[in-house]
């Protein structure tokens, strides 16, 4: 529960990656993290936003198989 740790497993700055969190906050209306001495951890409205996104990483994950198994491919530029 580190957004410098998630910047690094994700190849982003840390600014980075604490600017997205931010601007979802923002969007979403909540805050979804508690931030504390360099750890953050899940907020009320983090944990209830957790199921949706987990979903929505699966079915963007299914459909990405799903078109890769037309298998077309580009055409050579």
């Amino acid at each position: 529960m580190s957004f410098t740790r998630a910047a690094r497993n994700l190849h982003y700055s840390q600014p980075s990656v604490t600017a997205h969190i931010k601007n979802l906050e923002d969007y979403i209306g909540a805050e979804l993290f508690h931030r504390a001495g360099g750890r953050v951890q899940l907020t009320e409205a983090g944990m209830r936003l957790l199921p949706h996104v987990e979903k929505i990483i699966l079915i963007a994950e299914a459909a990405c198989i799903d078109a890769a198994s037309a298998g077309h491919t580009r055409p050579a530029a």
